[in-house]
């Protein structure tokens, strides 16, 4: 950091324990947790960097209000930024940064454990547990599906979607991808197999989205996909809850088309509808993929490192863009 002074750095939601008490050896903090945009955009014209959550939408108008003030990095703490202007924030001179790469595993296992979770019917086997109503065991009690042997589709074969696949080899699943572009190395490592997202709907028997948010996925998924599912269809979101249309996957569970559905994102995000929450074939999740200690303290140190190098006068090593 500035050796002659303590910068000021603004937090706008909680950080991890650990990770707390190095910022706070390191800076002066101020802390806005879920503020309202107007006291957002003050607090960041006085500060000298922010760490920011995914919720925190700053648009062409609040980075030209910032631009000349004390502000000189928001640190997204996410590995998405679609809620920051990036063409905004660098005509403001203001550098913006993300954390990938050290939320990648923790979120492919939580993908995971909800594609376990629906497959197996555990949410539904704990609330009948919960309720005092069982009584023993039965054949054919909360009959599952298993995933052993299956074919799994990633649909986006990031960072986050590589790492699910290869988890997915230890489960002797058969794996298909789609992604906007090819992955030969990928395909080499894991024997994936590239198909169209139409093709991936109709032939996989699991099917798990780790797509990046923005207009280009908006909706990708849509009625007309969901509908050409073979039976039994299990579908996993962990990536970006616009991808999906809500409602139409909502008529996709309620009439059978797609048995199953697990959810760590949603479209009108923290609003979940009524009802989808009323659906027993779907597992809801509030946004924990990368809700681990190890990660959330991982992320949060990370921000401090893009922070400590912005002052510093350097480029910030996750920096979006380059203001040279």
């Amino acid at each position: 950091m500035i050796p002659h002074k303590r910068p000021r750095i603004l937090l706008t939601g909680e950080l991890e324990a650990g990770a707390l008490a190095e910022y706070k050896a390191q800076a002066e903090l101020i802390r806005l947790i879920t503020p309202d945009h107007n006291s957002l955009i003050k607090a960041l014209a006085d500060c000298d960097a922010a760490v920011t959550r995914p919720t925190d939408r700053l648009n062409a108008e609040d980075f030209a209000e910032l631009k000349g003030s004390r502000l000189k990095i928001i640190a997204n703490h996410a590995v998405g930024y679609e809620n920051l202007d990036l063409a905004a924030a660098r005509q403001a001179g203001i550098w913006v940064s993300n954390t990938p790469d050290v939320l990648t595993q923790t979120t492919a296992e939580l993908a995971w454990a909800l594609l376990l979770a629906v497959a197996r019917r555990l949410v539904e086997g704990d609330q009948l547990v919960r309720s005092g109503s069982w009584t023993g065991w039965e054949p054919n009690q909360l009959l599952g599906t298993s995933v052993f042997g299956k074919r799994l589709g990633i649909v986006g074969a990031g960072r986050i979607g590589q790492a699910m696949a290869r988890i997915g080899k230890g489960f002797g699943v058969e794996l298909l991808y789609y992604s906007p572009n090819r992955k030969p190395e990928f395909e080499a490592e894991t024997q994936a197999r590239y198909l169209t997202l139409p093709e991936i709907f109709a032939e996989a028997d699991l099917i798990s989205l780790h797509m990046p948010g923005g207009p280009e996925t908006r909706h990708l998924i849509t009625a007309e996909l969901l509908s050409s599912v073979k039976p039994g269809c299990l579908l996993v979101n962990t990536g970006r809850g616009a991808a999906v249309s809500e409602q139409a996957l909502i008529q996709a569970l309620k009439h059978g088309t797609l048995a199953g559905a697990a959810l760590d994102v949603y479209e009108f995000e923290p609003q979940v509808s009524a009802e989808l929450r009323a659906l027993s074939n779907v597992v809801l999740a509030p946004h924990i993929g990368s809700a681990t200690v190890e990660t959330r303290r991982n992320m949060a140190l990370m921000c401090l490192k893009n922070i400590q190098l912005a002052l510093a006068g350097k480029q910030p090593p996750q920096a979006l863009f380059n203001l040279a």
